[in-house]
């Protein structure tokens, strides 16, 4: 018999888990690192599981056994069907499974299962809309380094462009390019070096980690400023291919969507509304949903 249900918000930066009682009683909060699919199908349910764990010592009870547990996950990379196969597979004995991409739980989320479109702005980006007739439809998520526009490691691979620049000598040194180099380990002896170590390694996460930097610097850096104002236009056409008409509400969600406002365009902004919840909550509705399919 299925007591819990779970939803699962997972990305390439991390996993948050919102627990419930199969009365709808949601119960407490957990997170771990990264479940993206990207990062491999174990290390995914590993993640999962310690997200899990502790949502459950959160409300102060035991963990269970899976098959007492229902979970509906949200996870970057799903779009390789080849990934979310293997993902499913590997259940490691929950009574349900229902999975589907981090943008459609997010849509759940944010609109309370309502017609609607969200663009998720984090680590990675996509955009998705639930329409009127029940159909979701994707725009972006193409995945990093080829798409994800907008997101935290598209930033963060423009603000390293610039120090690359910077370093040879094709660009004026600045503040900007220094904390960034900074965080990528690179200090005043063979500084090129450094990044080329550095690049070798880094992963989306990584790249990602750098869009703060590229933040604190927006304001009086022209460089800095000009890949925010990029991303802000990149979010505006989302916005318009998700919904050329301007008639549903469009919420940002996820770790970026407030720190970019200021740079979003002016007209973008009175189709914006706050999100009712988020992706953790809209996978909660998801495998709610399937059950009683």
């Amino acid at each position: 018999m299925i007591e819990f249900f779970i939803g699962v918000d997972g990305g390439g930066s991390g996993t948050r888990v919102r627990l419930a009682r199969a009365d709808g009683v949601e119960l407490a909060e957990g997170a771990s690192g990264p479940s993206g699919l990207m990062h491999g199908i174990a290390k995914a349910w590993s993640a999962v599981a310690d997200a899990a764990a502790q949502a459950f010592h959160a409300a102060g009870l035991d963990l269970p056994s899976p098959e007492r547990i229902a979970i509906g996950l949200g996870l970057a990379g799903v779009h390789n069907r080849q990934w979310a196969a293997e993902f499913v597979a590997a259940n490691p004995g929950y009574a349900r499974v229902a999975l589907e991409s981090d943008g459609h739980t997010t849509v759940l989320g944010a609109h309370a299962g309502q017609p609607g479109a969200i663009i998720a702005l984090g680590t990675g980006s996509v955009g998705e809309i639930k329409l009127a007739d029940g159909r979701h439809v994707e725009v972006g998520g193409w995945g990093f380094p080829a798409g994800d526009e907008a997101s935290g490691a598209w930033m963060g691979l423009r603000a390293i462009n610039h120090v690359q620049q910077v370093l040879d000598g094709r660009l004026p040194a600045d503040a900007f390019a220094t904390d960034v180099a900074t965080a990528c380990g690179a200090g005043a002896v063979e500084p090129r070096n450094a990044i080329q170590t550095w690049l070798a390694q880094a992963t989306q996460t990584n790249y990602a980690q750098l869009a703060r930097i590229v933040l604190q610097h927006g304001d009086g850096n022209a460089i800095a400023r000009a890949i925010l104002l990029a991303a802000g236009h990149e979010v505006e056409l989302m916005a318009n291919a998700l919904d050329a008409s301007g008639t549903l509400p469009i919420a940002l969600c996820g770790g970026l969507a407030a720190p970019l406002r200021p740079y979003l365009p002016a007209a973008l902004l009175p189709r914006l509304v706050a999100p009712q919840g988020d992706s953790a909550a809209g996978a909660l509705r998801l495998i709610r949903q399937r059950l009683k399919d």
